[in-house]
């Protein structure tokens, strides 16, 4: 078995949803869109046949063309509408999180997927007995194409060893405290790209952060598909390295829109 494989395995599957002082949290999983109406609807189907049911669905939406919002709101999901003038995924989960109940937040993008229905119930557990207060997740793709399997392989190992000292986090799947997002004011509005990274780095410094064990996300290929595989990667690896090494992201070094892809 694939070490980081190994990571994802479950062998003592907790029998309680409790954390260790016997608290249950709420969940609210916040999704920023903008024209996803296609990519939504599976995400939620696979949110609603979870076994955690201590959750709400926050659909933020960036003022989509498309049915976005009609789907959210076919899903019962709580929609906060944005605005075409200031609309970016760092103002979306931001403004997700203003009207959030839960104790933890869970930030997804309407593409990512994940397996089985015990994923919410997992992360909840993970996160409770090792007393995190933000982590990132391992990633994988549906694809059986050798790059995507190169990617799984760097991608992976590089946030094994970054946890430990500054952590990479993707925007597709971040789980943060409630208390931690608000005292690092949430996600800066005023990045070009690289939010979801520098906000991983500031969470970390406030509190325990690391990579969920027993569960991990897929990550949408479509953006590589659409851009070229190398192009994008090398992009995102620029980009991460000028963060880690530079700083914050506030000039467009790069080409990316969001709702594009």
């Amino acid at each position: 078995m694939p070490f980081f494989d190994l990571l994802f395995s479950n062998p003592k599957s907790p029998k309680s949803l409790k954390n260790p002082n016997n608290l249950l949290f709420m969940l609210s999983i916040i999704i920023p869109t903008l024209n996803e109406e296609k990519y939504l609807p599976e995400l939620l189907r696979l949110i609603k046949s979870q076994m955690f049911l201590d959750y709400e669905i926050i659909v933020s939406d960036g003022c989509s063309a498309d049915k976005t919002v009609e789907v959210a709101i076919a899903h019962d999901c709580r929609v906060v509408r944005g605005s075409k003038e200031k609309r970016h995924p760092s103002v979306q989960r931001n403004s997700g999180a203003k009207v959030a109940k839960g104790d933890v937040f869970l930030f997804l993008d309407a593409d990512t997927g994940f397996i089985g229905t015990d994923f919410l119930k997992k992360i909840i557990d993970d996160f409770n007995e090792r007393k995190l207060g933000a982590a990132g997740f391992y990633m994988d793709f549906d694809s059986d194409k050798f790059f995507y399997k190169f990617y799984y392989c760097f991608y992976n190992f590089f946030a094994f060893l970054a946890q430990y000292i500054r952590p990479v986090g993707l925007g597709a799947g971040i789980v943060v405290k409630k208390d931690v997002h608000e005292k690092i004011g949430g996600f800066r509005e005023d990045l070009f790209i690289g939010e979801d990274q520098y906000y991983c780095d500031q969470a970390a410094k406030i509190s325990k952060f690391r990579l969920i064990k027993n569960t991990k996300i897929f990550f949408s290929i479509r953006r590589f598909e659409r851009e070229g595989h190398w192009r994008l990667f090398f992009k995102i690896l620029y980009g991460t390295f000028y963060v880690l090494f530079v700083g914050p992201i506030k000039k467009k070094i790069i080409s990316y829109d969001f709702g594009k892809h």
